[in-house]
C-alpha cells in the first residue's frame, strides 16, 4: 500500500490558505458590506479541525505500527516533536515579546515555550494567539501512545469516537457552567477537539477499505465531498457533526487520489504544505505589519482591500516560512545534532 498520500499535502495547503483568508477578513478595519464573501470565508475558521484530522492520520501512518509492536524509542519520538515545533515557534514568541514587552507577556511566553500550555484549563494566551492549535497538537503528541491503545481495533475506535463526542457535548454544556469555568470550554481544549483526532485515527484504520471502495466508483468520492460541503454551509447549526463529516470526507477523498495529479496534488500545493504550519503560526505577525500601512486610506473598494491585504499577508508569511525552512532551520538542526 502507498505510504505517502500526496493529496493530503493539498488539504494542508487549503487549510492554511483558508485560515489566513478568514483572519484577514475578520480583522479588516473596513468591514465588507456584501454578505456572500463573508458567509463563505468566516467558516474557514474551522479548518483547524481539518488540520487535527490530518495530523492524527499522519501520526498513525508514521508511528501506529511502531508503537503497537514496541519498536520505537520514546526519547527519540518526543525529541523529534520538540525539534519540529519549538525553534520556529520560539522565534515568533520572542518577536512578539520584543514588540509588546510586559510582565504578562513574559508569563505567557514562558508557558508557550514549554509547549505544554494546552494543559492549562483557560490559558487565554495572547502571545501568538493562533498558537492555541499548537498547544492542542502537542497534548495529542503527549498522549499518542495511549491514543494507539484506543485505536487498537475498529470496534474500540468507534466506541472511543462515541465517548469522545458525548464528552465533547458535556464539556461545552454541563462542565462549562459559570461556577465551574471562567470561560466555556472551547476548541483550545483537548476534550473539545478530541473527536477530530479520533476521526483521523478511524480513517487510518479504514484507509485500505476506503481506497478499495471509492476507487471502484470514481464519481463517489467527489459526490460525497460535494454533499459534505453543501451540508456544512446549509446546516451550520449542527454543531460538530457537519465539521466531522466534511473534514473526514475531505481526508477520505484525498487518500483515494494517490498519485493522481490535480488540484490537491501539484508542486504549488506541495510547496505550501511543507511550510503550512509555519505560515499558520506567523501570518498574523505579517497581517499586523500590513495593517500599519493603512491601505484603507488608499483603497476604497472593500473587495480589493481584502484581496491585497490577504496577498501581502500570505506572501510575506510564505517567504518568511520558506527562508526559515530552507536556510535557518537546517543550520539550527546541525547545531543541535552537534551538541547533543
Amino acid at each position: 500500500m502507498n505510504s505517502r498520500y500526496h493529496s493530503l499535502d493539498g488539504l494542508r495547503a487549503v487549510a492554511a490558505i483558508g485560515i489566513v483568508m478568514m483572519h484577514v477578513l475578520s480583522n479588516l478595519s473596513v468591514k465588507l458590506t456584501i454578505e456572500p464573501l463573508r458567509s463563505i470565508i468566516n467558516p474557514f475558521t474551522n479548518f483547524t479541525f481539518l488540520f487535527m484530522i490530518v495530523s492524527a492520520f499522519g501520526m498513525c501512518c508514521g508511528y501506529y505500527e511502531k508503537f503497537k509492536q514496541g519498536n520505537i524509542n520514546l526519547n527519540s519520538f518526543y525529541k523529534k516533536r520538540y525539534i519540529r515545533i519549538l525553534p520556529f515557534f520560539a522565534l515568533l514568541v520572542l518577536i512578539d515579546l520584543a514588540i509588546n514587552p510586559s510582565v504578562s507577556e513574559l508569563y505567557e511566553c514562558f508557558a508557550n515555550l514549554t509547549l505544554a500550555f494546552g494543559l492549562l484549563p483557560n490559558a487565554g494566551i495572547s502571545v501568538i494567539g493562533v498558537g492555541w492549535f499548537l498547544g492542542i497538537v502537542f497534548v495529542f503528541y503527549m498522549i499518542f501512545p495511549f491514543f494507539v491503545f484506543l485505536m487498537d481495533n475498529k470496534r474500540r475506535a468507534w466506541f472511543v469516537l462515541m465517548v469522545a463526542v458525548l464528552l465533547h457535548f458535556l464539556a461545552i454544556g454541563y462542565f462549562s457552567r459559570p461556577e465551574l469555568m471562567v470561560s466555556p470550554v472551547g476548541k483550545w481544549n483537548i476534550v473539545y477537539s478530541f473527536p477530530f483526532f479520533v476521526a483521523g485515527g478511524l480513517i487510518f484504520l479504514y484507509r485500505q477499505s476506503a481506497q478499495n471502495m471509492l476507487n471502484h466508483t470514481k464519481w463517489l468520492p467527489l459526490l460525497l465531498l460535494s454533499l459534505a460541503i453543501v451540508g456544512y454551509y446549509a446546516l451550520p447549526s449542527i454543531h460538530l457533526f457537519s465539521e466531522l463529516f466534511l473534514f473526514s470526507v475531505a481526508v477520505l477523498y484525498a487518500i483515494t487520489r494517490l498519485e493522481k495529479k490535480g488540484f490537491l496534488n501539484n508542486s504549488v500545493m506541495t510547496f505550501i504544505s511543507n511550510i503550512s504550519m509555519e505560515i499558520y503560526l506567523s501570518h498574523m505577525l505579517f497581517y499586523r505589519a500590513v495593517e500599519m500601512l493603512h491601505l484603507e486610506k488608499y483603497i476604497l473598494n472593500g473587495y480589493m482591500l481584502f484581496v491585497l491585504s490577504f496577498l501581502m499577508t500570505f506572501v510575506g508569511a510564505m517567504f518568511f516560512s520558506f527562508a526559515w525552512k530552507k536556510f535557518i532551520e537546517p543550520c539550527l538542526l546541525s547545531l543541535i545534532d552537534h551538541f547533543s
